[in-house]
């Protein structure tokens, strides 16, 4: 069985994955700074302001309606995440392909 050896500084520099690379960052990090912004938004507007204490609807305030939208938002986030990640590795399947027709 012959063993494959891979110049991962060639595969790395290579088109294909740079705009891999490219696209991945440009989901994954406004979904980051989404989620971390609404996620700490809870504890901090809690601790600074009264306006969520307000009643909603019924005896449900503002601030329970804020928490369970973070369940909402987690859910909806992980499910965009997955869809997003099959094409992230169509991508990658791509590039291996790439990469190895290069290499023979």
């Amino acid at each position: 069985m012959k063993e494959e050896t891979i110049d991962y500084s060639r595969a790395a520099a290579s088109p294909a994955f740079q705009e891999l690379l490219k696209k991945k960052r440009a989901f994954i990090v406004p979904m980051t700074v989404f989620f971390l912004i609404f996620y700490f938004l809870l504890p901090i507007l809690t601790s600074y302001f009264t306006f969520l204490n307000e009643s909603a609807v019924g005896p449900i305030t503002w601030a329970w309606i804020f928490a369970i939208a973070q369940f909402a938002m987690t859910w909806t986030l992980c499910i965009l995440y997955t869809r997003k990640a099959d094409q992230f590795d169509r991508m990658a399947d791509e590039c291996k392909r790439e990469f190895r027709g290069a290499e023979s």
